[in-house]
């Protein structure tokens, strides 16, 4: 699931090769909507942490709702987001069907 999402944004040409700055990662907004753009969040906050969840061996989130941020900051260009938002839904789809809907 992260490899798709990386390989989504690297064909949308949207991967980076730098780092954003320590200052603009350290965000306290929610996706860092202040000093990142949201394929920067992806990139460098949401692939990233989820790497280190994994190596480790880490409890997953509780939750994900990155959809409706993704829909948000694509809706402009949605057409060409289609591929990298359906991977977005199914990383979100995942989480709620590892925790179970605590909604149900």
């Amino acid at each position: 699931m992260l490899l798709d999402m990386e390989a989504e944004l690297r064909r949308l040409e949207l991967w980076r090769s730098e780092p954003p700055s320590a200052e603009a990662l350290r965000s306290q907004q929610p996706f860092c909507i202040d000093t990142l753009e949201f394929h920067e969040w992806l990139q460098f906050i949401l692939i990233s942490r989820m790497k280190v969840i994994l190596e480790a061996d880490a409890p997953l989130p509780q939750a994900s709702g990155i959809v409706p941020m993704a829909e948000e900051a694509y809706k402009e260009n949605i057409e060409q987001m289609t591929v990298l938002l359906e991977v977005i839904q199914r990383f979100d789809d995942l989480i709620t069907e590892y925790h179970g809907d605590p909604l149900v």
